[in-house]
């Protein structure tokens, strides 16, 4: 008899299939589960999870929360993932199992510092509240009472009573209103975000909440358990770390690139090394733009610094002869002679192509990878300057570069709220003068290929109509290059620790 996957799949689980542990599409992920799963299966819920919280950060940005659009899109990527969209019927188990699992394998990646536990829970919490704010009042109470947050409706005497000020209470909230709607007594303790905003009414010790500002009390709660399991994951990851299969994997997760794989040198050959100055001022993200910099005026980058830039160029489409080419003429022009370069130097480029050692051919470096790990220390240039240079050179960088005040304001403010990438985002829009980029941006070679696309009209790169590197390399020559850094990321780690893991990370 021939079944289809889907049918397999349900079957070859049947025994464990513990239906009864999902009977909501939201989750408190109260208790973790307790079923075995293969790696393949570990992986694919991870990354699947991770981007849609990279959506949720990203459209939390662009779009107003409770605005049409916001929800459309989010609704489209949790269809499109196959997470619960919503209060689905019976049939979105495998949607449920999938989301109570990956939940807790990207708590288990993303304990291990205090930058990722507050990233992992802001995006968290977002995507609860949407998922929350989706559901019929009916659902709603069964979910309340589901996860033991049951309170205590009052009496339409007692309403009928206090109407007067809960009407004067309650923004938004008319007489009529008043009556139509059902009010919860809470304690203190759970309504303390709408008391402090003035946004309810306070009697004996009690909270008297409207039904439609129940989600900030769920959300409130939600939080507080989140934080607590999060910090008690922490606690246990030394037995994890144990574990010699599952260590490599969470480690790399919170570093992770789920985009396209730019170890693919599609270009390969159609950059020119003259183009490079006029390139890096028109399309090298910041990050690259002030690496490339800190080489020209200097002859010389550290390791972290040709290790990033290298294979960002390697990335773009420069060829190994090139690249050789490249790094020999600059850092001879400082106090490394060519012998030294070729016994000293050399080998780590051939080593970053595949030609030496271990043969892996290397990949360039994603957002994630520059913003978590090997912070620069003084005198280093490598690194995301939104992520570790202080704010006020990073103001005085985009002054430099020309960028208008508002658009440094919008940076800056992306920049405090820890939206790193979504800055950078930013910087693309203002420094190529379009209101919405139209993707998010993850990866460095990515922000390149974009920028290709848009200022060529979304032709590729052709290396004959590009040599206009040379007048433009003389006026870029005076740019500003302080970027002195904090170091206050998680711990420094070796900048080819898990290299071999990259692609296992990235999809073609």
């Amino acid at each position: 008899m021939e079944f289809s996957s889907r049918m397999r799949q349900k079957y070859a689980r049947l025994a464990g299939d513990r239906r009864e542990l999902y009977p909501h599409s939201l989750q408190f992920y109260l208790e973790p589960p307790t079923e075995s799963i293969s790696l393949v299966e570990f992986e694919s819920f991870a990354i699947d999870r991770l981007r849609l919280l990279k959506i949720v950060e990203n459209l939390g940005v662009s779009y107003l929360k409770n605005a049409d659009s916001y929800k459309t899109k989010l609704e489209n990527e949790l269809r499109k993932l196959k997470f619960p969209y919503k209060a689905l019927a019976e049939d979105d188990y495998e949607a449920r199992r999938k989301d109570h699992i990956s939940h807790f394998i990207l708590r288990l990646a993303y304990c291990q510092s205090e930058d990722l536990r507050r990233w992992f829970l802001q995006q968290e919490m977002d995507l609860f509240r949407y998922r929350f704010t989706q559901l019929t009042e009916s659902l709603m109470q069964k979910f309340l009472e589901h996860v033991n947050l049951s309170f205590e409706a009052i009496s339409e005497d007692l309403k009928k009573e206090l109407e007067n000020e809960l009407c004067a209470s309650t923004p938004g909230l008319s007489l009529p209103k008043v009556k139509e709607q059902m009010f919860y007594k809470v304690g203190l303790a759970d309504a303390v975000d709408l008391f402090r905003t003035r946004r309810v009414f306070i009697k004996d010790g009690f909270a008297y909440v409207p039904f439609k500002e129940i989600d900030v009390i769920v959300l409130n709660n939600f939080r507080t358990k989140l934080s607590k399991a999060l910090a008690l994951t922490a606690r246990s990851l030394p037995s994890i770390q144990s574990d010699e299969r599952l260590q490599p994997l969470l480690n790399h997760l919170s570093h992770s690139y789920v985009g396209p794989d730019y170890s693919v040198q599609k270009n390969t050959g159609k950059i020119s090394l003259e183009q490079i100055d006029a390139l890096s001022v028109k399309s090298f993200p910041l990050c690259m733009r002030q690496l490339h910099r800190a080489l020209r005026d200097s002859h010389h980058l550290r390791h972290g610094g040709r290790m990033q830039y290298g294979l960002f160029l390697k990335g773009i489409g420069l060829t190994l002869e090139q690249a050789l080419e490249f790094w020999k003429k600059e850092f001879i022009r400082g106090k490394v002679d060519a012998d030294k370069f070729d016994k000293g130097y050399a080998y780590s480029i051939r080593h970053n192509y595949g030609k030496e050692g271990k043969r892996t051919d290397y990949t360039p470096y994603s957002c994630m990878k520059i913003i978590m790990s090997n912070p620069p220390s003084q005198g280093d240039y490598h690194g995301c300057p939104f992520r570790h240079s202080d704010p006020e050179l990073l103001k005085q960088k985009l002054q430099s570069y020309k960028i208008p005040p508002s658009g440094i304001t919008q940076i800056l403010e992306l920049v405090k709220g820890m939206h790193f990438q979504l800055a950078c985002q930013k910087y693309f829009e203002l420094t190529h003068d379009v209101d919405d980029i139209g993707f998010s941006l993850n990866h460095p070679n990515q922000y390149f290929t974009e920028s290709q696309k848009l200022l060529n009209g979304g032709r590729e790169l052709k290396k004959e109509l590009s040599n206009s590197g040379n007048s433009q390399q003389k006026n870029n020559t005076q740019e500003s290059m302080n970027s002195n850094s904090t170091p206050t990321s998680s711990n420094t780690t070796d900048d080819t620790e898990l290299e071999g893991l990259e692609a296992y990370f990235t999809e073609d």
